[in-house]
């Protein structure tokens, strides 16, 4: 067994309030990337959410892992800026950092995106089973989980890395299909 890092409902709480910096409806955001293949099925936008309470050892995104870092952007800015191109793109994917900690207006924008046709993609360091726990006592983790088709779960573990994994980095990560796990309350994977 792997040790994993864990965090707590006061670590993800104090994450969660952190990256909001007191912002109605706003995100704070490490970027946004293109024309990805790698971070889900088809042609994809990406958005890299700032702040991560994990510091997994190896990930991929360090520089998104500060709470204070990156910019914050209303949501009907970042809905523009994400349609700018959407007759290119299959979906959105949201990557971190770690959504969770913006779970409201990541929601919010997520539906948007979906009136617009587009699949959404969430990455995760949290697991489905926890995040389904959590989303018991915080409505707001509940509606992201809703808003997404795919769930990435699961902290990046170095010694299982695996370069050849679908849309993952390493062998403990799950693709995870929210509307049929929501419905099912429990984790049903996603067969890519």
């Amino acid at each position: 067994m792997f040790a994993t890092p864990k965090v707590n409902s006061q670590g993800h709480k104090r994450a969660e309030a952190l990256c909001r910096a007191g912002a109605s409806l706003s995100v704070r955001v490490a970027g946004m990337s293109r024309e990805s293949v790698v971070d889900g099925p088809g042609l994809r936008t990406v958005l890299f959410t700032q702040g991560c309470p994990r510091s997994c050892p190896g990930c991929h995104n360090p520089d998104t892992q500060p709470l204070d870092g990156g910019v914050i952007r209303d949501v009907g800015t970042l809905f523009q800026e994400l349609i700018a191109d959407v007759e290119f793109v299959k979906g959105i994917t949201f990557s971190g950092g770690e959504p969770f900690i913006q779970a409201e207006p990541l929601a919010e924008l997520a539906r948007l995106l979906r009136q617009r046709g587009l699949d959404i993609i969430i990455y995760t360091g949290y697991l489905f089973e926890d995040l389904l726990k959590m989303s018991r006592t915080d409505q707001k983790i509940y509606s992201l989980l809703a808003a997404g088709d795919i769930l990435v779960d699961g902290p990046y573990i170095e010694a299982e890395s695996d370069l050849n994994l679908a849309f993952r980095g390493s062998r403990n990560q799950r693709l995870i299909d929210l509307p049929s796990s929501l419905q099912m309350g429990k984790a049903m994977e996603y067969e890519v």
